[in-house]
């Protein structure tokens, strides 16, 4: 069952063309990789399937409904992380939770940021400003806030940036048990290829707003003959070399 499914996405601004005709589909529960250099669109791309930008032309249907028409019913159960995207500074975290557990109707609420302070190590910052957080903090924060409400579609953009490597570690072991006991469906935009590659079971490159390459990270070290996502991403970024026949 496709979950995601994008036709011929495009968006435009004037005469730059962000994202230009995307075709892409993500099945539930399954876990896709959103990946370019800065400037490829998958910034844009997120934001239209969240019903941010308006697409200029294309078709979005997430968990069946059409967002140009339909969106808030997807919305509902759906959310989004990314730790560029700041809450109310003057707003504690557990403030903030609340907010966001109301918007989403969330049942319970307080056992569930209960949960989620427990489980992403917050508990010593849950009454702390969120404008006083370190960048690490506010990262585990914005996770914190994107499953709130249990989602069954998370879009992730840099979901473990700024954070150490063992607490990158335990976000990306928490994200692998919620997708495997909850069946949801994830779509990360990530620069930490090792990160893509323990993670995702298909990757989506994109270049200049288009998607120029795409398969498992098996399928495409083997297109490119290469031992690692990142030298990939090196080889299509920069016009390196062709893949070959697999």
């Amino acid at each position: 069952m496709s979950v995601i499914q994008v036709e011929q996405l495009t968006k435009r601004y004037g005469d730059v063309l962000a994202v230009d005709g995307i075709d892409f589909t993500v099945a539930q529960g399954q876990t896709v990789g959103l990946l370019g250099g800065n400037g490829a669109g998958k910034t844009t791309t997120i934001a239209m399937l969240l019903g941010l930008l308006i697409p200029t032309a294309g078709r979005i249907r997430i968990l069946g409904h059409d967002m140009a028409t339909n969106r808030f019913a997807a919305l509902a159960r759906m959310n989004f992380s990314s730790p560029y995207v700041s809450l109310p500074h003057r707003l504690t975290v557990r403030q903030n939770m609340r907010v966001y557990g109301n918007l989403y109707n969330v049942r319970g609420l307080d056992r569930r940021i209960a949960e989620l302070s427990a489980e992403l190590d917050l508990g010593a910052i849950l009454d702390r400003p969120a404008g006083q957080l370190s960048a690490g903090q506010k990262t585990r924060v914005a996770l914190a806030k994107a499953l709130i409400n249990r989602p069954e579609v998370l879009l992730l953009d840099e979901p473990t940036a700024s954070l150490d490597p063992d607490t990158g570690d335990l976000v990306r072991s928490w994200l692998e048990r919620y997708r495997t006991e909850t069946g949801c469906t994830i779509l990360l935009a990530s620069h930490n290829m090792a990160e893509v590659a323990r993670l995702c079971s298909h990757v989506l490159m994109l270049k200049k707003g288009r998607v120029v390459d795409s398969g498992s990270p098996e399928a495409l070290l083997a297109r490119y003959e290469r031992e690692d996502l990142e030298e990939v991403f090196l080889d299509i970024a920069r016009d390196r070399r062709q893949a070959v026949d697999a």
